[in-house]
């Protein structure tokens, strides 16, 4: 399969999983996984923060990250398009008794700093207390520039708010902007970073922050049923996709480049290739075409979408040039097919 669904669709290498069939493991819920330690003690170091928690998901990590930093009635903004609003299911209120307070992401994926001001609640009984801004980067394939990042960080100071970010693809945009991760975290109190979609490991996220903070998201971590066992299986995957995989996210940017271009020349099909800025591309279709019957023609070809309007499509450590130009050849061909019903 030729898959444009997403990075979350890739495959552990076999170095992974070598890795994961020799990990030493033992009972991480007692502490006693060698691997998981070694991972969560790495991945501190690394990032520049105290300490580090591995997660099944990312959306596990954001979950943890909004209970730890506020409490049940509390309120916390992010933006319109934020994952931890609009894609997990709800959590921060169902499970956090947390209200979202989301703000109209702007066209280069950032939130204003002013419209971010007005939303704060007043110290009054009356409302939820503004506790956390949570920011995404990258969000919807958009880089948000370290200057940004600085801004954000003095807002939340200035507002006694804590900060959070979500990371899922941070290294996706540490490769765009070619800086070095700490440059991001000492401006922040929390990030959540995504190991299992362009980092290619089959599952995992990791939660970091200071001491206290992870101690407690543990905590909840167990309560929310994510207290693994001899998870070292997967941690060693992880440290793989952290160390190995990060240099290949430049090759996934160049080829949603040169899929974008390849797309922005067939009629009927409009891709603004200024803003494809990491690994992926969205493509505006003509009401001439039948999307949903040309994704279904393009399964039969082994080639697999996800039917939109924009059309997001994800290039991936699973995909290279050649997959691209059978793409785009058997593209051709299906919309010839499947004009639109209308």
């Amino acid at each position: 399969m030729i898959d444009f669904r997403s990075d979350t669709v890739t495959r552990p290498c076999s170095k992974m999983r070598h890795a994961m069939s020799t990990a030493e493991v033992g009972d991480d819920v007692y502490g006693d996984d060698p691997t998981v330690n070694e991972l969560e003690r790495w991945a501190a170091e690394h990032h520049g923060m105290e300490a580090a928690l591995f997660c099944s998901s990312g959306t596990q990590a954001n979950l943890l990250a909004l209970m730890t930093h506020c409490q049940r009635g509390d309120e916390y903004l992010c933006g319109q398009q934020a994952h931890n609003y609009k894609f997990e299911a709800g959590g921060a209120a169902v499970l956090g008794s947390i209200q979202p307070q989301p703000i109209q992401n702007e066209i280069d994926g950032t939130l204003c700093f002013e419209k971010l001001k007005a939303a704060i609640k007043p110290d009054d009984s009356h409302f939820a207390k503004t506790t956390l801004l949570s920011i995404e980067n990258t969000i919807n394939g958009k880089v948000l520039p370290l200057s940004y990042m600085k801004k954000a960080r003095e807002f939340t100071l200035q507002h006694n708010l804590k900060l959070h970010l979500d990371g899922a693809r941070i290294y996706n945009a540490i490769t765009a902007l070619n800086i070095n991760i700490k440059e991001i975290t000492q401006n922040i109190d929390s990030i959540s970073i995504c190991l299992s979609k362009g980092l290619g490991a089959p599952i995992g996220s990791l939660l970091l922050g200071n001491k206290e903070f992870i101690h407690s998201a543990r905590r909840w971590r167990k309560m929310l049923g994510g207290g693994m066992r001899q998870a070292g299986i997967l941690a060693a995957a992880a440290k793989i996709a952290l160390t190995e995989n990060v240099a290949k996210l430049a090759e996934d940017h160049e080829n949603a480049t040169y899929l974008a271009a390849k797309l922005s020349k067939i009629d009927g099909i409009e891709v603004k290739l200024e803003h494809v800025e990491t690994n992926m591309v969205f493509a505006k279709f003509s009401d001439r075409f039948n999307i949903e019957k040309i994704a279904k023609d393009l399964k039969q070809m082994n080639i697999l979408i996800s039917p939109g309007s924009p059309l997001r499509l994800v290039t991936h450590l699973d995909i290279d040039k050649n997959d691209i130009d059978i793409f785009v050849l058997e593209l051709k061909k299906s919309l010839v097919r499947y004009p639109s019903i209308n």
